[in-house]
């Protein structure tokens, strides 16, 4: 049963979805968020920073400070660490102590001289088209404990759940803008499609065909030629002596 603070949590990510102008400033509240989690489970300041991997999208990493954005830089530069063995195990990481670990030496060794002690990577579920994990650092050894642990785990099943949806509306409005820019093209040559009718009186199919040969000849798009036209910067004799040719 979740506690109140888990459900407070809960409310202020959903929260997050529609008081943030896109997925980056959602990453942004949501580490916030984490470090307070954390902070408050460990006793100690702990800072957050995750990275998420979207299908043909440039990665994105946000944190609950800058410190830990580069804290997590750290990781992506050597490419290894916690946080991606959690994406591959889909459970959560535990680096207990920089000075004694062995399996990432260089990368303890960046952390060390950062001030960092312990590190925990958490997996967040976001289905096939997306993946993310947070990173948990704090400065100091046996922090993360298992109960800590646990609430890290909680913490990230909720905040999957609230990002699942972020990506959710900010697909849906890329696909609105997508649609809308399409419409806009569409208009474009449609009405230079009809200054064209209009001027050599020829069927639609004829006006299209002079646009598609205009572009080809210009090297510019459909839509940029029509755009032009339709903007006055293609005259009544230009359309008609290319036209004519």
């Amino acid at each position: 049963m979740a506690t109140e603070e888990q459900h407070d949590d809960f409310q202020r990510l959903h929260r997050l979805i529609t008081g943030s102008g896109d997925v980056k400033g959602f990453l942004d509240g949501m580490t916030r968020f984490a470090a307070t989690t954390m902070s408050r489970a460990t006793g100690a300041r702990v800072e957050c920073a995750v990275t998420l991997w979207r299908r043909k999208r440039a990665v994105t990493i946000a944190g609950s400070s800058d410190d830990a954005i580069l804290l997590d830089g750290i990781e992506q530069s050597n490419g290894d660490g916690p946080a991606q063995l959690a994406l591959e195990s889909s459970t959560p990481v535990l680096l207990a102590d920089v000075g004694t670990d062995q399996r990432w030496p260089k990368y303890c060794k960046d952390l060390s001289l950062s001030g960092v002690r312990s590190v925990l990577g958490v997996p967040l579920s976001l289905g096939e088209d997306a993946s993310a994990a947070l990173n948990f650092f704090a400065g100091a050894i046996g922090l993360f404990t298992e109960e800590a642990i646990q609430e890290a785990s909680v913490f990230a099943d909720i905040a999957a759940q609230a990002l699942r949806l972020s990506l959710r509306i900010a697909a849906a409005d890329l696909l609105a803008e997508d649609l809308k820019a399409a419409m806009a093209r569409r208009t474009a040559i449609d009405l230079a499609s009809g200054m064209i009718m209009a001027q050599n009186k020829c069927t639609q199919e004829e006006a299209f065909d002079f646009l598609l040969k205009a572009s080809q000849n210009r090297n510019q798009k459909l839509h940029d030629v029509a755009l032009a036209m339709v903007s006055g910067h293609s005259g009544k004799t230009e359309v008609s002596a290319t036209f004519d040719n």
